[in-house]
């Protein structure tokens, strides 16, 4: 019996194949039927790093829980305004998050969008919220600011997640202190490993002069490719770095993805029976096992 094979809480055997994480490959249950919605439990999708998943781990995470009966609601965070991009919402001339922000009077639902998924809304963004940092550096408490916002609508879904942009700065550090969880996805590739130890001092942080109850919910690995050495090694060093906080669930490397962004649909819309959406439902199922959603 592996060290690896202890830490996953039992041997592997001819029947249980070993996963890509060196760990026995276990199926997750299908999530039962939630009796009812609300609170929403917070996480943010969070890496410095672009490029490594963030956006379509939020889509197509979002997609597959309002699959399993989970309301959702989907925050993009990010100036770039990829994840509404991503899911076929406008957002030229559209209020966005960035109102909000500025307006925290405001009533949250007036920017809600409804998606084509059903369960699965969104508050959309666009370029407008990449002046929303220099707007709130003077106000009070301004890293409070998004947790003022989703606090009006938490009861209305059952997660809420928030698609940060690729930095560190203060957008970032409102959807850590507005977050229940973080959510870390991170491309099997050498460069992606390194700089996550700043955003996992970043984390600390800000649970301990902001928000005491942040938790890790896990470290997603993406990209993954198993015929190169290089990603394999990746997969390994992040295993050994954070141990049973390494999601099971992996997520390969596909051309479907883009396919499917250009479709502006989740992939288990786009390509249901494809590896990747199977992924990603696995992703839902296995979020839901650990705890991290209801």
């Amino acid at each position: 019996m592996t060290d690896k094979s202890r830490k996953a809480g039992k041997a592997p055997t001819e029947d249980t194949p070993i996963g890509p994480t060196g760990r026995p490959y276990r199926g997750f249950p299908t999530p039962p039927k939630l009796d009812g919605h609300g609170p929403a439990r917070i996480i943010a999708l969070c890496n410095q790093k672009g490029g490594v998943g963030k956006t379509t781990t939020t889509i197509n995470l979002a997609a597959a829980l309002a699959d399993y009966g989970r309301k959702v609601l989907a925050v993009d965070f990010d100036p770039q305004g990829a994840l509404s991009a991503g899911l076929g919402i406008a957002t030229h001339d559209v209020p966005t998050i960035y109102d909000l922000l500025l307006d925290t009077k405001r009533d949250p639902r007036e920017v809600i969008v409804s998606t084509n998924v059903e369960g699965l809304d969104v508050i959309p963004a666009n370029i407008d919220l990449s002046a929303a940092e220099v707007h709130l550096v003077n106000e009070v408490a301004r890293e409070t600011i998004l947790a003022r916002v989703l606090r009006n609508v938490s009861h209305d879904y059952d997660v809420i997640l928030v698609d940060c942009q690729p930095s560190l700065g203060l957008l970032t550090v409102n959807a850590l202190t507005a977050s229940h969880g973080v959510l870390i996805p991170l491309e099997c590739e050498f460069f992606a490993l390194r700089g996550v130890a700043l955003l996992i001092e970043t984390i600390d942080k800000v649970r301990d002069r902001l928000n005491p109850s942040i938790e890790l919910d896990g470290v997603l690995a993406t990209m993954y490719d198993p015929r190169t050495l290089h990603s394999r090694e990746v997969l390994e060093r992040v295993v050994e770095a954070f141990g049973d906080d390494v999601l099971e669930t992996v997520i390969g490397r596909t051309v479907k993805f883009p396919d499917a962004s250009v479709a502006g649909v989740p992939i288990i819309t786009f390509a249901p029976e494809h590896q990747a959406a199977q992924a990603y439902l696995r992703l839902a199922r296995e979020l839901v096992a650990r705890g991290a959603v209801a």
